[in-house]
């Protein structure tokens, strides 16, 4: 039991440090190794109870540079995302099928920030009035069942700030607003155990703790470095899911 203690408390400690550092990465890292010890569901419900927590203490930081108008469109979407992934995963997220579908999502997602071009401009097709429509909807379902929908965030929010405050501001925004509604869907339904409340209260104090030191280094190191070392743990953790679930 306190091994499995442990080792909960530190991927969450270290998913939220990188969370801190880099706007986003608390879930892609935690879902690529939860799972080895949880249900994807189970997984998933920890992960967004605690997101709530880690980006509301990021926020308290941030949001005055918050920009409600830019928000508002992508928000709307994801929110109408998260309702469709709340009744896939009470369906389905028992199912040992879907750690293999979380692995082969991991390891896709982790591809595609590898191979994207730093400071790559925003396609027309980005530019399309229809694209944060698009991006909160997928986003919102992912992150509802994965607890991993941060990038399309990130793509959107990346493409319309120049400013890393603002976009901080809106990324934490974003993942608080749409938690909160996982989690109260979830726990009117009775998804939530008593092992769960045990594994929350453990994971508050990591993802307060990592954030924090997180937050400190925010202006000190290179985010594309820390995103790298954290997807490079994501991709071999997706792997294994695939390979040993």
């Amino acid at each position: 039991m306190w091994i499995e203690i442990l080792f909960v408390f530190f991927v969450l400690l270290i998913g939220s440090f990188i969370q801190g550092v880099s706007g986003f990465g608390f879930g892609l890292v935690a879902m690529g190794l939860l799972p080895f010890l949880f249900t994807v569901k189970d997984s998933t419900l920890l992960v967004i109870s605690l997101a709530i927590v880690l980006a509301g203490s990021i926020l308290i930081k941030e949001y005055k540079h918050l920009d409600i108008k830019g928000l508002s469109v992508i928000l709307s979407a994801a929110i109408v995302g998260r309702i469709g992934a709340f009744f896939f995963l009470t369906n389905f997220g028992e199912l040992e099928e879907l750690e293999n579908v979380l692995g082969l999502f991991l390891m896709g997602m982790v591809l595609y920030l590898f191979f994207k071009k730093k400071g790559e401009g925003p396609s027309r097709l980005m530019l399309h009035p229809l694209t944060p429509v698009l991006l909160g909807l997928v986003g919102g379902f992912v992150g509802g069942v994965f607890a991993v929908g941060g990038p399309f965030f990130v793509v959107y929010f990346l493409m319309l700030y120049q400013n890393k405050h603002r976009y901080n501001a809106n990324m934490q925004a974003s993942f608080f607003i749409t938690s909160l509604l996982t989690l109260v869907l979830h726990g009117t339904s009775g998804d939530l155990n008593p092992d769960f409340f045990v594994y929350f209260l453990i994971g508050i104090a990591s993802v307060i703790l990592g954030s924090r030191v997180g937050l400190l280094f925010f202006d000190r190191l290179s985010q594309r470095r820390v995103q790298q070392s954290a997807m490079a743990l994501v991709f071999l953790a997706g792997l294994s899911l695939i390979l040993f679930s």
